[in-house]
């Protein structure tokens, strides 16, 4: 079986690429992706792009052309929940489309011809995605240095609803509105990013496990575009190379 490591920009997975064995490099769709192995597991390692459409053509990429057999999505998020603070860890359970608007056709958020709203995420891989992430985030806490606006205490996880919309969230009005909109239609939504929606959306159509983590960058407010060139240097790589290793090690 064949796991897909998938992340949106080089930084996030910078780490897997230097780790991987017996490499080989191989260009499809406009991407390129890599297979080898990583702590004894076949992988291909491939950067989605930014936004909704890039990351569903390379999902359906890595199932067509490459047959992958579980899919997970590491990198990073703007927290909005309550308590979710810069250097937390985001496992998803499910995930909703915060730009998708089919009313009065459809309920607000539901990508029509799907169930419900929220796109569930597949829960066993979750659950070891959930364990391998609370490890590192138990070995980052000795080596702990929040952010000035970071509670201290060391990093948290959390597990639940995230949201994507082809939108950088970088405003604290936009941000609350779009928390509260969620919040009112019984959708506690934990983090917002641009991806993850459109592989959970793809992994479902071909029956494919598929989880996601997202290490939190930002608040999603007036600071992220500061906190995210940043964090990416610093903090999300070092993130994935633990949480990756662990999950595979799990499998």
């Amino acid at each position: 079986m064949t796991t897909a490591i998938l992340s949106a920009l080089p930084e996030e997975q910078s780490g897997l690429h230097h780790t991987l064995e017996q490499p080989v490099r191989l260009t499809h769709a406009g991407r390129t992706f890599w297979q080898g192995y990583l702590y004894g597991q076949p992988v291909v390692l491939a950067l989605s792009g930014i936004g909704k459409v890039a990351a569903a053509t390379t999902a359906t990429a890595l199932i067509e052309r490459f047959g992958v057999t579980r899919m997970v999505f590491t990198g990073v998020a703007g927290g909005i929940g309550q308590g979710v603070q810069v250097g937390d860890v985001v496992v998803a359970q499910d995930y909703v489309q915060h730009d998708m608007d089919a009313t009065p056709l459809f309920a607000r958020w539901q990508v029509p011809g799907y169930a419900s709203v929220r796109l569930p995420c597949d829960p066993a891989l979750s659950a070891l995605l959930s364990a391998a992430a609370q490890s590192c985030l138990g070995q980052a806490a000795l080596h702990w240095e929040p952010p000035r606006t970071t509670p201290t205490g060391g990093p948290h996880l959390h597990q639940g609803l995230m949201a994507s919309g082809d939108q950088f969230v970088t405003s604290a009005e936009v941000s609350k509105a779009l928390r509260a909109s969620l919040l009112a239609a019984g959708h506690e939504v934990l983090a917002v990013e641009m991806e993850g929606a459109a592989v959970a959306q793809v992994c479902i159509d071909y029956g494919v496990p598929f989880a996601a983590v997202r290490a939190i960058s930002d608040r999603a407010d007036d600071q992220a575009t500061v906190d995210f060139p940043r964090f990416i240097r610093t903090v999300a790589s070092r993130y994935a190379d633990h949480i990756v290793r662990g999950l595979l090690q799990a499998l």
